[in-house]
Order: structure tokens, then C-alpha cells, then sequence
């Protein structure tokens, strides 16, 4: 893994945190408690600062960025974050699945209990409402969730990735 501090700040990564040994983190980027940065995932607080919140995913290949003077990147808690999907300078609350290859742009914001479909693309200063699933290119809501078709959901993959990433923290038998 390559953990950079650039211009004096350097990534605050709690014990608990499983980071891949070909992640990259660099710069102001702060973690929760059991988050999992997984292979090839990068996530660079160089232009701005990026917070994520406890039991946070970033799975293989994602990428997580801010916008020079204007976007932070704030993350909130149980977010799953697909598999090569791109975050940048927005804010995404808690219980949220940003699937697969999705991209969600500058001064976006996405509300607690939504879902951004896979390889959906959430154009800047869009704001995804509570409840919902938005897909598409550009993203558009096409559905609304109720309590029974979210019920824990995405909580249950956050806690699956907690799960996997003890899987590679065991330390090998002599």
C-alpha cells in the first residue's frame, strides 16, 4: 500500500481499517472505525480534504477525489463503494451502495438509504433523495425504496466487507 502525506497531511487510518497492499492514500484523508480499502483503489486528499465515516468500503478500483478549493469529499457511514466506481467532491451520507463503475460528480450530494445503480453517472450539483434509486447516463431517479425493499440491504454488504477484510488480516500459522 502506498499511504503519502502531501503538503503536511498525512492519512489517518485507524488499526481496525484493512487497506490492500496496492492501494494508494494520500494527503488529508481521514477514516472511521472497520473500513476496507480494497486492490487498486485510490483515494486522494491532494486538492481538498476527503472524511469517510466508519464501515466504509471502497472496493477494487474505485477512485475517491476532491475538487481544488471548491469540493471536499465527505462520506458517510455503511457506504459500499463498487468496484471501479468514481466519487469526486461530493458528499454521500449513510446507508448508501454506489454501484459498480457508477461516477458521481462535483457538489453532489446523495442522501441517506439510496442507491446509485451501477455505472450510472450522478452529474454535478445533483441531489439524490432519500429513499431512492437513481440509474442512467445521466443518472435520473427510477424508483422510489421502500423500508422493506431497503431493509438493510446496504448495511448488509458494508458488514460483509467487514467480514472479508478480516479474511486477510489472519496471520499465517508457523
Amino acid at each position: 500500500m502506498l499511504i503519502k502525506t502531501i503538503n503536511g497531511k498525512t492519512p489517518q487510518i485507524p488499526a481496525d481499517c484493512f487497506v490492500a497492499e496496492n492501494a494508494t492514500i494520500v494527503g488529508d484523508v481521514v477514516f472511521g472505525e472497520l473500513c476496507s480499502v480494497w486492490f487498486n483503489a485510490v483515494i486522494r486528499g491532494d486538492v481538498n480534504y476527503i472524511k469517510i465515516g466508519n464501515k466504509v468500503n471502497v472496493q477494487d478500483g474505485a477512485i475517491i477525489h476532491c475538487t481544488y478549493q471548491k469540493y471536499p469529499t465527505i462520506i458517510g457511514n455503511n457506504v459500499s463503494i463498487g468496484h471501479n466506481a468514481m466519487v469526486h467532491g461530493c458528499v454521500i451520507h449513510d446507508n448508501v451502495l454506489i454501484g459498480m463503475g457508477a461516477i458521481v460528480m462535483d457538489n453532489c450530494v446523495v442522501e441517506s438509504n439510496s442507491i446509485i445503480a451501477a455505472g450510472a453517472v450522478v452529474i454535478q450539483n445533483t441531489v439524490v433523495t432519500s429513499g431512492s434509486i437513481w440509474a442512467g447516463v445521466p443518472a435520473k431517479k427510477v424508483k422510489e425504496l421502500s423500508e422493506s425493499d431497503f431493509s438493510g440491504e446496504v448495511e448488509r454488504i458494508a458488514n460483509n466487507y467487514v467480514l472479508y477484510s478480516s479474511w486477510y488480516k489472519v496471520e499465517p500459522e508457523d
